[in-house]
């Protein structure tokens, strides 16, 4: 997911005052129209004078005339107006965002009930048909959709605070844990006792080796790739595996995940048109649908969060398509660097613009090079 650190501004006139990664990950979050972030910081555009809240729903400007402030009082001390559109200045928002707002806080303190949409459409003020659009176009889930994402958080946190399979399952709201089981491989990848105890019994291998474009850890159990991470420390790449599965089994083993690693590096290096590995996905059913939407690019061509959310039968649901990118375990086998800004500008990328600016231009030139070899075959 998207995450801002807790870096604080001296000048609050100056953009270049904050980190260059603070500053580029709240591009991504206005690129998203992430609402999370509303009320954490504002962007101002140079060439129209106006600033706005990260959700704004106006077109993005380029990323060139854009600077941050803290709060929309230091924007307009810098001389720029608020937006009319979006009302940074407004603390509440529209009359519609206020009603979302509570139909959204009714659902997180009703977790474990089932609301229907008529019960919750009377409870903010609105008629069913109004609430369902507005929900969905500004939290990008419907209310049911919503509800059934928080109590599948719900349960994944109750599993990992160490709390029984029934206990976790009835607290997140579901009805029996039969129903859970079923789900386990698209919500968890594992069944929820493994889960629970943090991956305890799983025994998940990992390898790391150089590439053109830094390291390249790539992570197995015995049902497939479990994670595929980029970086430039091993002892980050390895950390990082060892917190998202504390109690696991970690084993270093190069020699078992060899294989999967030659693929993806072959792909990487533009020598190959997939990196055709088995996969143990950990995910939402909502996030694993964005995931095979995302492997159904072509290689060597491009996608926007857009096109995404309208190819998986949820064209409004552009920002939730945002969060399911980001939260993406096996970068590059599922290629959520072939998502790009409608400009056809690069919009971002979790290890930085340059690595996914290499992946992509590797990929066209592996499109070409396998053009010329079946024109080379066919010559008499």
């Amino acid at each position: 997911m998207l995450a801002l650190d807790d870096t604080l501004t001296v000048d609050p006139f100056l953009e270049g005052i904050v980190s260059h990664d603070l500053a580029e990950d709240r591009w991504r979050a206005v690129a998203a129209r992430d609402r999370r972030h509303d009320g954490t910081f504002v962007y101002a555009v140079s060439t129209t004078g106006v600033y706005c809240r990260p959700s704004c729903p106006a077109r993005r400007p380029l990323r060139e005339n854009v600077s941050f402030f803290e709060t929309a009082a230091t924007a307009e001390q810098a001389g720029y107006r608020p937006c009319r559109r979006c009302r940074p200045h407004s603390a509440d928002g529209t009359s519609t965002e206020r009603s979302v707002r509570a139909a959204r806080a009714f659902l997180d303190s009703h977790e474990q009930e089932t609301v229907s949409l008529a019960q919750l459409a009377r409870e903010v003020g609105l008629s069913p048909w109004h609430l369902q659009r507005a929900f969905t176009r500004l939290v990008g889930l419907s209310p049911k959709a919503y509800q059934n994402m928080r109590r599948g958080e719900r349960l994944r946190a109750n599993l990992r605070d160490g709390e029984t399979v029934s206990r976790a399952t009835y607290g997140a709201g579901f009805g029996s844990s039969s129903r859970v089981y079923a789900r386990a491989g698209g919500d968890l990848g594992m069944t929820p006792g493994a889960y629970r105890r943090g991956a305890l019994g799983e025994t998940i291998r990992y390898g790391i080796t150089p590439t053109a474009i830094g390291r390249l850890l790539v992570a197995a159990t015995e049902r497939g790739v479990v994670g595929v991470t980029l970086g430039d420390s091993d002892r980050a790449l390895t950390d990082a595996l060892k917190h998202e599965f504390p109690s696991a089994r970690i084993l270093r083993d190069d020699d078992t995940v060899g294989p999967w690693t030659v693929a993806i590096v072959t792909f990487i290096e533009g020598k190959g048109t997939t990196a055709d590995v088995p996969l143990d996905l950990h995910g939402t059913a909502f996030q694993v649908r964005v995931w095979q939407a995302l492997r159904d690019i072509p290689i060597g061509s491009t996608s926007t969060y857009s096109d995404i959310a309208s190819a998986i039968g949820q064209p409004r649901a552009v920002r939730a398509v945002a969060r399911a990118c980001a939260t993406n375990p096996v970068a590059l086998v599922v290629p959520c660097h072939r998502v790009v800004r409608r400009d056809g500008k690069l919009g971002g990328y979790r290890w930085g613009d340059e690595r996914k600016r290499r992946i992509l231009e590797n990929e066209r030139a592996a499109i070409t090079q396998g053009a010329s070899e079946t024109r080379n075959t066919r010559r008499p």
